[in-house]
């Protein structure tokens, strides 16, 4: 449905990632081998914490209805602005019209929000979802994808205090309803969030056949592997990517996440923790 991409390290332009590597993000909204669609020019987003960041501070966002590939307001910031945490997502329309507030990332305060995938059965099952969102949010639910409705729902749960158990109390609620309306295999795709300090990226669908989703190796491994690659110059160790797919052809710069899997980023450094995996 879409391609998405999550950086923490220190900060760098976005460009780095969105417009100059091979199968940069840019380059994924014209051709996308591991998407489920192959192009994926309904419009974008980009979401940053300022390079001097401190702790509940609001991201900046970018949204346009233009293909990536077409906007060169998109080649002038991310050269101009330098960042260490950024979401970056190119779309695929399903269903819900091209308009910016359906554009990702999604913005709450400090956090930010974004999703490849579908909630299948959306239509039918939207009234029922937005009813459970609470009400001192409800009207901050801008746009009408369900990967909106995801993100307010995971908020109504607790995702400020807990946001691996709040992503799978709101994806459990989803199918939940949805099995009352005999909608099967409800919940696809790979989610990011993030509060501006961590990311957390889970990779999990209902029939456990998720879309793909990769992580950088170690930098400073692959540094030393490829001495020769300048682009990896640009980074330092603590640098790591999340990406729908791989950036690079080179061997073992990306590693696969785990089926039903929650990816964490902070400055622990990175971890894979079970999602979902074991709850009938």
């Amino acid at each position: 449905m879409c391609r998405w991409l999550a950086y923490w390290g220190e900060p760098i332009r976005p460009a780095l990632l969105i417009l100059e590597p091979r199968h940069s993000l840019v380059a994924q909204s014209l051709n996308s081998p591991l998407g489920a669609e192959t192009v994926n020019g309904d419009g974008f987003g980009v979401g940053w914490y300022p390079d001097d960041t401190a702790p509940g501070v609001m991201p900046a966002l970018f949204h346009s209805i233009e293909p990536a590939w077409h906007d060169e307001n998109l080649r002038e910031l991310t050269w101009a602005i330098q960042s260490p945490l950024f979401f970056a997502h190119v779309r695929a329309a399903g269903g819900p019209p091209i308009q910016q507030t359906n554009c990702h990332p999604f913005r709450h305060d400090h956090w930010l929000f974004m999703h490849n995938g579908v909630i299948a059965g959306f239509p039918q099952l939207r009234r029922d979802l937005m009813l459970q969102i609470e009400p001192q949010l409800f009207a901050q639910v801008k746009g009408t994808t369900d990967s909106e409705v995801v993100f307010y729902l995971a908020l109504t749960f607790g995702l400020e205090q807990d946001p691996v158990a709040a992503m799978g109390r709101t994806l459990r609620e989803i199918e939940r309803v949805a099995a009352t309306y005999g909608i099967e295999n409800a919940v696809q795709g790979s989610f990011a969030v993030s509060d501006g300090e961590t990311i957390w990226a889970f990779r999990y669908s209902t029939e456990h056949h998720s879309r793909t989703l990769f992580h950088s190796a170690d930098m400073a491994a692959l540094q030393e592997m490829y001495p020769d690659v300048p682009q990896l110059r640009a980074f330092d160790a603590t640098a790591r990517v999340i990406v729908s797919e791989p950036l690079t052809d080179l061997p073992g710069a990306f590693i696969e996440v785990p089926e039903s899997c929650v990816l964490v980023l902070d400055r622990q450094g990175s971890r894979h923790e079970d999602f979902l995996a074991a709850v009938g």
